[in-house]
Parts: C-alpha cells; sequence; structure tokens
C-alpha cells in the first residue's frame, strides 16, 4: 500500500512541471490564431479576457487553471 502510495504521489509530483511548459505553448498557438483569425470582436475580447486571466494564472503558480482558460480561449478560436 505504501509502495502504491508514493507511486501516486511521485507521478503527481513529476506531471506538474509539465503542466507548467504547456501554458507558453498554448499561448503561442493562441497567438498565432490571433493574428489570423476571423471571428468578431465579441469573440475576440471573450478570447483576450481568457488569455489574459490564463497568463495571469500561469505567473501565479495555478497552471491548472492557466490550461483551463488557454483551452477555452483555444475552443473559441475553434483550434
Amino acid at each position: 500500500m505504501k509502495k502504491t502510495l508514493f507511486a501516486t504521489a511521485l507521478t503527481f509530483a513529476l506531471a506538474s512541471p509539465a503542466f507548467a511548459h504547456q501554458c507558453p505553448s498554448l499561448m503561442a498557438e493562441i497567438d498565432a490564431a490571433m493574428a489570423t483569425t476571423t471571428a468578431d470582436e465579441a469573440v475576440k475580447a471573450q478570447v483576450t479576457a481568457l488569455y489574459t486571466s490564463g497568463k495571469a494564472k500561469h505567473e501565479a503558480g495555478d497552471h491548472d487553471g492557466s490550461v483551463a482558460d488557454l483551452d477555452a480561449a483555444k475552443a473559441l478560436l475553434g483550434i
């Protein structure tokens, strides 16, 4: 049982940095899509708000929250 708990804890510890490194790539995808999107201004405003929120969460260390916001922004852009 102790080995299972240790293995689970180790898995989460190693996965956390992966989320941290995912945020910048998601932001880059959104930046590229915003440069060529034909979405209306309301959608662009929503994407910008989610991007700003995701970036702030990333900088604060909340990578799960950041990824959630950035994924929502990508969904609005259809990417």
